[in-house]
């Protein structure tokens, strides 16, 4: 016996898609001021704050002179000389060059340390590896002499008389 399916109808699954295709562009182009809450009590000038600033937007008539009046840090740095103004810049500049540099410096003294501290790492290791070299050298002519002296012993025993059982 065949299961039957229940589908939903062409129609509806295409109508559902046109609307939710339909507010994703409202949503998307629709006007931003009509989608920001605006509190009427926190606004004291023509332009809000500079960091929540939608200037652009045609209910504010935007001056750019305007945005930071009330901030008196701002308003102190808007009427800088533009010596004074390019002389803190130079030493701004300077200060992080001079961080970069500090650290820099401190980089290529920590990887000095590592150097040395791998070639004396390096030069035990080499030393060590000498030495078994050696002793393995060693080791193999005393075991070529004890091969012949066994060997010796061998031809000695047999020509008493004796048969090796053990081949």
């Amino acid at each position: 016996m065949r299961a039957w399916r229940v589908h939903p109808p062409h129609g509806v699954l295409k109508w559902v898609l046109v609307w939710m295709s339909f507010c994703f562009i409202v949503f998307k182009v629709g006007p931003p001021s009509q989608w920001r809450l605006k509190d009427a009590t926190t606004v004291h000038s023509p332009c809000p704050s500079c960091e929540e600033c939608f200037c652009s937007l045609p209910e504010y008539p935007f001056n750019p002179s305007d945005c930071g009046k009330h901030d008196p840090a701002m308003s102190e740095e808007m009427h800088k000389d533009p010596v004074t103004m390019l002389s803190e810049e130079i030493n701004l500049q300077k200060i992080v060059a001079n961080e970069s540099m500090e650290h820099a410096r401190r980089l290529v003294m920590d990887a000095r340390k590592s150097i040395s501290h791998y070639q004396e790492e390096a030069v035990k290791c080499n030393l060590a590896v000498e030495t078994c070299e050696e002793a393995r050298e060693r080791a193999e002519t005393q075991l070529i002499q004890e091969r012949r002296l066994t060997a010796l012993w061998e031809n000695r025993a047999r020509e008493y008389g004796w048969k090796d059982t053990t081949r």
